[in-house]
């Protein structure tokens, strides 16, 4: 009975640790939340001896990096269902995250565009072995000017649960958006909607980042560097985000602006069904297509519907079997333009994102 006791005790003393350890962590991460202001001025580093767009033709690429942690031998522990513990690698191996981060970086070198929206792009996080990504990839860009939103700043993110010695950790990370010509002004807006407390601490804070140009004709041009939120059961976060950009964008374009979004949507483009590129594989996950009546149809969704933009990370990518879908694209207004787009297939050896590249002309 003695021995009964005892235990009971030892594991009561053990469960009552683990609480404590939870309320300590939730406490430690509400205090240094981070709260941004719904509009920041984000300071340009770089400089760009273009300070006004003269071409009428212009190009870009948007790509989410996936912090350099998910490449095809990679998976995400998170969508492993590893909340609570996991047996998967929480962050890469050392050697696979180098090998991501290089490619990240010869992209960047060898893919000449007048324009970079990219995401996921850690600045300092432990799993990303705290390389400053955004230096990085400027550094392959010279004569670029640069520009960085924060959107995913915790001081630690506890998860798994119940592997306090094993979590992710600090993460710094964000948009960032680099640009051949100088931008004259260069803003953050945060996007409405967050989960309930305690959730939203350790989640990201969704936003845009916008760039805003001088044209030769005397317009702006305005480039939007976009991320919407991802685990967002019914797109109820979406939705109000996508309002939100909506009353940003069209008061632009009734300035007599150009406007180009370009960005991770985590939801489809209209008209494109979430397993178009792999029919009926993809009964297990949930992927919105955004509503075909969003804008008027003179704006225009800009995607290759041939080849997958994004693939799930529950697994090591293996093609064929992996699901793959598109979730990564531009939206453009109706002054501008399609010459030219296309997705530029690396079979998500550096990412679980793939780019897509544009042409477009500034009528």
């Amino acid at each position: 009975m003695k021995i009964l006791k005892n235990t009971l005790k030892i594991i009561a003393g053990i469960i009552g640790l683990f609480f404590l350890y939870v309320i300590i962590v939730i406490l430690h991460g509400t205090v240094t939340d981070y709260q941004p202001e719904e509009k920041i001025t984000i300071d340009i580093t770089g400089t760009s001896p273009k300070k006004i767009i003269e071409d009428s033709i212009i190009s870009l690429v948007t790509w989410n990096v996936g912090f350099g942690g998910l490449g095809a031998k990679d998976l995400f522990f998170y969508d492993a269902n590893g909340t609570l513990s996991t047996s998967h690698p929480v962050i890469p191996s050392k050697e696979n995250s180098d090998n991501n981060q290089k490619g990240m970086a010869d992209f960047v070198k060898n893919t000449k565009v007048d324009f970079y929206l990219i995401q996921e792009v850690d600045k300092s996080s432990k799993r990303s072995y705290h390389n400053n990504q955004y230096e990085m990839l400027q550094a392959e860009a010279p004569n670029y000017a640069g520009t960085f939103a924060a959107n995913y700043k915790v001081k630690r993110v506890p998860l798994p649960v119940l592997q306090f010695w094993n979590t992710l950790g600090k993460v710094e990370s964000g948009l960032a958006s680099y640009s051949k010509y100088q931008p004259k002004e260069a803003t953050r807006y945060q996007f409405p909607g967050n989960y309930s407390w305690p959730m939203r601490v350790f989640q990201l804070d969704r936003c845009f980042l916008v760039n805003r140009f001088d044209t030769k004709n005397g317009k702006e041009l305005i480039v939007i560097n976009t991320h919407n939120s991802a685990y967002d059961k019914g797109g109820i976060l979406k939705l109000q985000q996508m309002e939100y950009l909506k009353s940003y964008i069209t008061a632009e374009y009734e300035k007599g602006n150009y406007v180009i979004v370009g960005g991770d949507w985590n939801q489809c483009p209209p008209y494109f069904p979430f397993d178009k590129l792999m029919p009926g594989q993809g009964e297990e996950y949930e992927t919105l297509s955004i509503d075909m009546d969003y804008l008027p149809e003179d704006w225009v969704w800009v995607h290759d519907p041939l080849i997958p933009t994004n693939r799930k990370s529950s697994e090591v990518y293996e093609e064929g079997k992996t699901f793959t879908t598109l979730i990564d694209f531009f939206l453009i207004s109706p002054n501008v333009k399609v010459e030219k787009v296309k997705t530029i297939n690396q079979h998500f050896e550096f990412s679980d994102h793939q780019p897509v590249y544009v042409e477009l002309r500034l009528n």
